[in-house]
């Protein structure tokens, strides 16, 4: 599947109003849920992808190019929905939304993750308090992956 496709079903799913839709072609698998008015894409792929034309600032990387493994999380978390580029704030100038220590309610932003030039708020889906941040500001993170480790309340 390559970007113009992917753009073609991003756009079928805007304008016909689709509420949630999965798509699987192989090791590629497209997810898409409708949150309000804001849509959410998860995307996970094990075939390499084209490059965008202008690709975003890329994650600091371990040795021999191949991304750090996620870190292991036994607590409660608040996992990635989707791949992407995960954001403290929503500028570099901006609070972050949530610190350690914070308490939110399941409603609460607590980052962003930047999927395909869209950002994208992730909200807590569950009240607690905050007690630890798992990823760094502009770290690429992938589906599932800990962000916080959260103590329900």
């Amino acid at each position: 599947m390559d970007f113009k496709d992917l753009k073609k079903i991003i756009e079928l799913v805007k304008e016909n109003d689709i509420m949630e839709l999965e798509l699987q072609d192989g090791d590629f698998r497209l997810a898409t849920k409708l949150r309000g008015n804001d849509p959410v894409y998860v995307t996970t792929s094990a075939a390499p992808q084209a490059p965008s034309a202008s690709p975003a600032p890329s994650a600091p990387q371990a040795s021999g190019g191949e991304m750090p493994p996620a870190p292991k999380v036994d607590a409660p978390s608040i996992k990635s929905p989707m791949v992407g580029t995960f954001y403290r704030s929503s500028s570099p100038d901006a609070d972050p939304f949530v610190k350690a220590g914070d308490l939110v309610e399941a409603d609460s932003t607590v980052c962003i993750i930047e999927a395909m030039k869209v950002m994208n708020e992730i909200k807590a889906e569950v009240t607690g308090r905050i007690t630890k941040i798992l990823v760094e500001n502009a770290e690429a993170v992938e589906f599932g992956q800990p962000l916080f480790e959260i103590e329900p309340a």
